[in-house]
């Protein structure tokens, strides 16, 4: 297991985690970015670092469809085929874990 920087897809586990999205379909894409995101903001004061990755990248791939988002998924970081259109739930819930989650288990 390797990082090399400090972006959301900077680590062989965000990698594999969207390379586990090539292929999929729609739903199943939104059910694995909600299920994600759902371990973090569900998880307790510890937080998997395995579950951690996973959920910023997730994060990440769902605030690149936000209109006027400043984030930009490189085709070398994000899955190979565009994503399906989110759901507003999506968004919510991202709000929720990863960032809160990851800056309190920091602080």
């Amino acid at each position: 297991m390797g990082t090399w920087g400090t972006g959301p897809f900077d680590s062989d586990l965000a990698g594999d985690f969207t390379d586990g999205l090539r292929g999929l379909a729609s739903q199943q894409i939104i059910s694995a970015l909600e299920e994600a995101l759902r371990r973090v903001a569900e998880s307790g004061p510890r937080i998997d670092s395995g579950d951690e990755v996973e959920a910023v990248a997730a994060a990440a791939l769902v605030a690149s469809q936000i209109p006027g988002s400043k984030v930009v998924i490189s085709c070398e970081d994000g899955p190979d085929e565009p994503l399906p259109q989110l759901p507003a739930s999506l968004r919510a819930l991202a709000r929720l874990g990863p960032v809160a989650k990851v800056d309190l288990g920091r602080g």
